[in-house]
């Protein structure tokens, strides 16, 4: 095994600079040409672009000479937000260390804490860096360490790493200063991969994405042996054998190693497998490789510790527009899925928008940015429901998990609800608008700790209030200086009701929500003047009307569209003659009210979605 090796991540809080640090260290070992450069090239999705966040990891291969020694440095570059904390978890496992980045402006937040803490959980050896400090530079350039935000900053970051304030780096992803001093520190500091034994080659797949030419891409952590182009594969996890089709390393691009060429213990890299369907290709599965063995002994090789499943947190219902597209929606979501490994996915059905999926995700934003892709990605626009979390309700000494509340008995014994442990990183001065939405988002007890100039609040929430507007609130009730992080904790009892919306007397799959007793007057109220804001009006009367345990809590009306009856003369015509054609009028619009359907944009249902 090569030992100049050297696997890290960088992990940070969202829009502390992630891929800023790495475009620099791009750049100073010149792995991206200069006139190929471009900010955050490490992300390649329009959405991380647009949004200025990382959505997915990023590996890369870089080659850089320190101390007359030629080194491998493989990066993986992490999400932030607290949605995407699952990626940063399978990063994790292939690495053997890190770089924590805060930002000097803001200092430690939330997810730095629980980033900070899956590293630490698989052993991981982190670099301390305080981004952004060119902003504390004097007139000669020099960094000035004795400003009191900057002192506060390096001293939290020291203590929460256990390590002396000289160890923190001062870097600025911007013009790049720092940035080669932080890249001979993760050469010098962390430590080079280590092969364990065995009798075949094996990798952990840490990630996959699909290529029509290719099929199935792996993204592999190589633990022991080399992978040759020219043999078979085995993954154990679904038991299959394939023909390799091509292997190579990312450049940030793919670049193939040809025939020849293969990827070898404590590398990272991919395999192109050639396999086409997705379900065979599992994340965290352990790709075998052996030439001096049978098939079925390779079969029989101990595999990898792989990842613990993810658990989806909220669910939601995807139909296409056009039924025809079913199958399209199908393949798009499974090819999600390859390189998102989080997504559960399931068959659906509803009476009125037809076949679909039903898919779990981990948070709101993970929800959003999927159903983003599945439109730009693979041209397909879709109807989704109201989003869900997973109850358990008990009939007949039986736990029944529900997440549609159309599935919920008429009659059962008791309801639970998934709780959540919550850490909320806020100023000292915002302290009491923080604690003003403890009612309205059901808050349980409340920890404070003193953190310098902030207060770490600790305390356990309903997954449903997380999914519902949280993160507007609490940013609204800081003027954007809070941060949080969250992780489930257990599930409760729960006073929770089903409440359904009517459309001209039709309850509207997917817009049924579960809510809190104390909550479902106003609530269903905001409903239904939020559809009477955004329904435009048809031809026909709709009534909208909010219903709960069989009884109307809210109503609205949308008046049909009136067409002019014509001109009737100087003096409006004769009366008798508009009566007529009114009534004849009044009958057309019942005759469309009883044969249309209400279409409800997903515009409308994100609307909806706020509070």
């Amino acid at each position: 095994m090569n030992p100049n090796i050297r696997n890290f991540v960088i992990i940070a809080h969202v829009d502390h600079g992630k891929s800023t640090l790495a475009d620099r260290l791009l750049e100073v070992t010149g792995t991206v040409e200069e006139r190929r450069m471009k900010a955050q090239y490490l992300d390649q999705l329009d959405l991380e672009r647009e949004r200025g966040i990382t959505i997915k990891m990023a590996p890369v291969r870089m080659l850089y000479k320190y101390g007359g020694a030629d080194y491998i440095l493989n990066l993986i570059d992490t999400p932030g937000h607290s949605d995407f904390s699952y990626e940063v978890s399978r990063a994790l496992q292939a690495v053997e260390g890190g770089i924590l980045l805060v930002d000097a402006t803001q200092g430690i937040q939330a997810q730095t804490l629980a980033n900070y803490r899956l590293a630490k959980e698989v052993g991981l050896t982190l670099i301390g860096a305080i981004n952004k400090v060119d902003l504390f530079k004097d007139e000669k350039g020099e960094i000035r360490w004795d400003d009191d935000r900057l002192k506060q900053v390096r001293s939290e970051l020291a203590q929460l790493l256990e390590t002396e304030e000289e160890n923190i780096s001062g870097i600025s992803g911007k013009s790049g200063w720092g940035t080669k001093e932080l890249l001979d520190r993760v050469v010098r500091e962390i430590p080079g991969p280590k092969e364990n034994e065995s009798l075949a080659t094996r990798g952990l797949i840490f990630d996959s994405f699909y290529d029509d030419h290719k099929g199935v891409v792996a993204s592999i952590r190589l633990i022991n042996g080399e992978i040759d182009p020219n043999k078979d594969i085995y993954l154990a996890g679904t038991d299959t054998h394939s023909k390799i089709k091509e292997i190579g390393y990312f450049s940030p691009e793919l670049t193939s190693l040809g025939s020849t060429g293969r990827l070898k213990a404590g590398e990272i890299g991919y395999v192109a497998t050639g396999i086409r369907d997705p379900h065979k290709v599992k994340i965290g599965d352990t790709l075998i490789q052996s030439t001096n063995l049978s098939a079925k002994q390779v079969s029989e090789i101990q595999g990898l510790p792989g990842y613990e499943e993810a658990r989806p947190v909220v669910f939601v219902s995807f139909y296409p527009e056009d039924n025809d597209d079913f199958e399209l929606l199908e393949k798009g979501l499974q090819k999600l899925r390859l390189n998102d490994s989080a997504l559960a996915i399931e068959p659906d059905q509803n009476e009125v928008l037809g076949r679909g999926f039903k898919v779990g995700f981990l948070g709101r934003l993970h929800f959003e940015i999927t159903a983003e892709r599945l439109r730009r990605e693979f041209k397909v626009d879709t109807v989704n429901t109201f989003p869900s979390v997973l109850y358990r309700v008990r009939k007949n000494k039986e736990w029944l998990p529900i997440v549609k509340p159309e599935d919920l008995p008429k009659e059962y014994d008791e309801i639970q609800e998934p709780i959540i442990s919550l850490e909320m990183l806020v100023p000292q001065d915002a302290l009491s608008s923080v604690m003003g939405l403890q009612t309205k988002f059901r808050f349980g007890e409340m920890h404070t700790e003193s953190l310098g100039d902030r207060v770490k609040l600790s305390t356990i929430m309903p997954l449903a209030e997380l999914i519902s507007d949280f993160d507007d609130q609490l940013k609204s009730a800081t003027k954007g200086l809070a941060s949080f992080s969250y992780r489930f904790l257990d599930y409760k009892t729960a006073d929770i009701l089903r409440v359904d919306i009517l459309v001209a007397t039709e309850i509207i799959p997917g817009l049924s929500r579960f809510l809190p007793r104390a909550e479902v007057e106003r609530e269903a109220r905001r409903m239904v003047e939020s559809l009477k804001e955004h329904l435009p009006r048809q031809q026909f009367h709709q009534s909208l009307q909010a219903s709960v345990e069989g009884r109307i809590v809210a109503r609205e009306d949308i008046p049909a569209i009136k067409k002019q009856l014509g001109n009737f003369g100087k003096n409006g015509g004769d009366r008798t003659r508009k009566m007529k054609l009114w009534k004849k009028q009044e009958k057309g619009q019942k005759k469309l009210e009883e044969r249309s359907t209400v279409h409800i944009s997903p515009e409308t249902f994100k609307e909806l979605l706020k509070r």
